[in-house]
């Protein structure tokens, strides 16, 4: 998963993406701080599942505070599965 599929995914699922501009000091700063609360990270699980085939529990997307860090959570599943 790319940083423009995550992009795309919350645009989908929060209704905007002001907070994850494309400069790279955004992948490490708080999904707070970026505007994206709980409700939107799950509901991004849910299409992350769907799209991708990764499962996220609701205690671990919760637990995920960067775009960085749900990066890679994604893309080390996709590896262990391949």
């Amino acid at each position: 998963m790319t940083l423009d599929d995550l992009r795309r995914i919350l645009r989908e699922c929060a209704g905007f993406d002001e907070g994850l501009a494309d400069d790279a000091a955004a992948l490490d700063a708080a999904f707070e701080d970026l505007g994206y609360d709980s409700l939107a990270l799950m509901e991004s699980a849910a299409r992350i599942q769907k799209e991708f085939g990764v499962v996220i529990p609701d205690d671990e997307i919760t637990e995920v505070e960067t775009p960085r860090a749900l990066l890679g959570l994604v893309n080390g599943s996709l590896t262990a599965a391949a």
